[in-house]
């Protein structure tokens, strides 16, 4: 299997370096999904605010990376979420 880099995601990168505001520099499970989720939430409301400026004669090439960057955002956490359920569905199916 390939491995696929995107650059420029700060979304990613931040994940990668484990970069969340946590205690003495190491992040827990739960802080960095819910500073994952909330960033994808900014990155939705960013999309939501550059359609509503489009509806009153914005610029429509901002609108379109903005739901384009929201919609790959959305993307990666869906990702995220089936390999979390795929890898817990393998655990439990482990006889100890």
């Amino acid at each position: 299997m390939t491995e696929l880099r995107i650059t420029g995601l700060k979304l990613g990168n931040d994940l990668i370096k484990g970069q969340v505001g946590a205690k003495n520099g190491s992040a827990s499970f739960d802080d960095v999904l819910q500073d994952a989720v909330g960033k994808i939430s900014q990155v939705q409301q960013h999309a939501d605010a550059a359609v509503k400026e489009l509806a009153s004669g914005g610029d429509i090439t901002q609108a379109l990376i903005s739901m384009e960057k929201a919609d790959m955002s959305f993307q990666l956490m869906i990702e995220v979420r089936n390999r979390l359920l795929s890898a817990y569905e393998e655990i439990s199916r482990m006889q100890v």
